[in-house]
């Protein structure tokens, strides 16, 4: 399982979105305002507002709340206008971290940034250093269940998947960016159990890091992760069962 999924997969275990839905709010908030923003306030014409709604859904967000966000980003109301930076640095072990941030003041997002990294144990890099290592791919998690794995597999290509990856119960799915919904659409039309499906930064080819080192960089991503700027955080490690075990029974 890659090492954005398995990220997802952790905070889900941790009971992190329970434990901190006012932030997790605020940051959904912003993805809807800002894909809005860009593309407009229809969902149906805006793919990554359609994403971006899904995910507040998904995780309660109140509709007003929701539609007050659109607004706000299509021209309907006022508020701060945010920029989307990323950031670039790398961590235990040589651990490559990619940030994904919308800010209303770079300043402040920076400082806190580099704080985190050196307080991890990281370093903050320049623009481009790790960006290379990664791939932007709609990313669609599946529970297997009962059902059979390859069947399933077979299923997601048909659809239009490029890859897929089997791992105990759960199925990703990996598609070009512009594939994703028509795929989340195609294997959602076949009553699979979707976890999630939205837009990820895949490592190219992910690294062994020794267990410390590991568990390291997970500290690490959830210490970024718990800024209040920081939308998304991907490493190129790939974290044994060992170490999730350490991380989630902290």
């Amino acid at each position: 399982m890659s090492g954005h999924s398995k990220w997802s997969q952790i905070k889900r275990q941790k009971g992190v979105v329970d434990a901190r839905r006012g932030q997790l709010f605020t940051k959904l908030g912003r993805e809807l305002t800002v894909s809005a923003r860009d593309g407009g306030g229809d969902p149906e014409a805006n793919a990554r507002l359609r994403l971006a709604v899904q995910r507040a859904r998904e995780a309660n967000m109140p509709m007003d709340t929701i539609e007050r966000a659109i607004k706000r980003g299509s021209g309907g109301g006022e508020g701060v206008i945010l920029e989307e930076i990323n950031y670039e640095g790398y961590g235990p072990g040589g651990a490559a971290i990619l940030i994904e941030a919308m800010t209303d003041n770079r300043n402040r997002s920076v400082a806190e940034i580099r704080n985190a990294f050196s307080r991890g144990g990281g370093s903050l890099g320049e623009s481009g250093c790790v960006a290379w290592l990664f791939d932007s791919r709609g990313v669609i998690i599946v529970e297997v269940d009962s059902a059979d794995p390859d069947e399933l597999s077979l299923k997601a290509i048909d659809a239009g998947a490029d890859d897929v990856r089997v791992e105990e119960n759960v199925l990703e799915v990996y598609t070009a960016p512009g594939d994703l919904e028509s795929v989340r659409q195609a294997l959602a039309s076949e009553n699979l159990s979707i976890n999630s499906a939205e837009m990820a930064m895949v490592p190219k080819t992910t690294i062994e890091a020794e267990a410390k080192d590991a568990l390291a960089v997970l500290k690490l991503m959830e210490r970024l992760e718990d800024l209040d700027d920081v939308q998304r955080v991907y490493s190129n490690v790939e974290f044994s069962d060992e170490v999730l075990g350490q991380f989630a029974g902290r």
